[in-house]
């Protein structure tokens, strides 16, 4: 099977109910970013760091997966599919999607707040002050932070490069370092990008096919433009 790598955003999980990460004045959820999702933040008011991600967690058990998801799985049946995306929720997996790469962490994982790796958990409910790893770290939302690194970088580098197909869905690939592996698609493969309002993407180096719908309506379109051919 060809290789449908699909780079995911914001916009495709925005269609279930859950709001972009930054508002039009930055903030986000009404907080600043930086006190809810940056390292300082989290020593500043652990309580308030803790409290933002358990709303998140609560609101993300109310939302089901959309059609751009469902899509996205069912193309398993023709091709392939990886999915890197930068979001932190679970729909692509509900949705059925068997290879997904959360770039930025993961909303229903906790670690704990050690330099050193720790064991990486699932979990579903509040998580408060006080719940710690074995070691007795206190556990930490498994969020990519502003300002750390992100560990899945050279596993979604390593995927884009093998790529017989690129498709972007729901961002606009300005933010990095997700936006730098557009420079390691293969030159030559179709590249495909699904959004209303799409944006100049400066580090593709191939032809893009712009589907001006969004994900719910793109991602059929495009299916059914790849499954009965161009």
């Amino acid at each position: 099977m060809k290789k449908l790598v699909v780079l995911t955003g914001a916009g495709i999980s925005a269609e279930s109910g859950i709001k972009t990460f930054r508002d039009a004045d930055g903030s986000w959820e009404g907080h600043d970013v930086m006190k809810v999702a940056s390292y300082d933040g989290w020593l500043e008011n652990k309580a308030l760091v803790l409290d933002f991600y358990n709303q998140r967690r609560r609101q993300l058990h109310t939302v089901v997966p959309n059609k751009g998801h469902l899509t996205l799985a069912e193309m398993e049946d023709h091709y392939e599919v990886h999915i890197i995306t930068q979001n932190v929720d679970d729909l692509h997996e509900r949705a059925g999607s068997t290879n997904v790469l959360h770039l930025h962490g993961e909303l229903l994982k906790v670690r704990g707040d050690s330099p050193y790796p720790t064991e990486v958990m699932e979990w579903k409910e509040d998580l408060l002050e006080g719940d710690c790893d074995p070691q007795g770290n206190q556990l930490r939302p498994h969020i990519v932070w502003f300002g750390e690194q992100v560990p899945a970088m050279e596993d979604a580098i390593a995927i884009t490069e093998k790529a017989d197909y690129l498709v972007i869905v729901g961002t606009s690939m300005q933010v990095y370092p997700a936006a730098g592996l557009l420079h390691y698609a293969p030159k030559r493969i179709p590249v495909f990008y699904i959004d209303p309002k799409p944006a100049t993407l400066y580090e593709v180096n191939n032809s893009v096919e712009i589907i001006e719908k969004t994900a719910t309506e793109g991602v059929p379109y495009l299916k059914e433009l790849l499954v009965n051919g161009f």
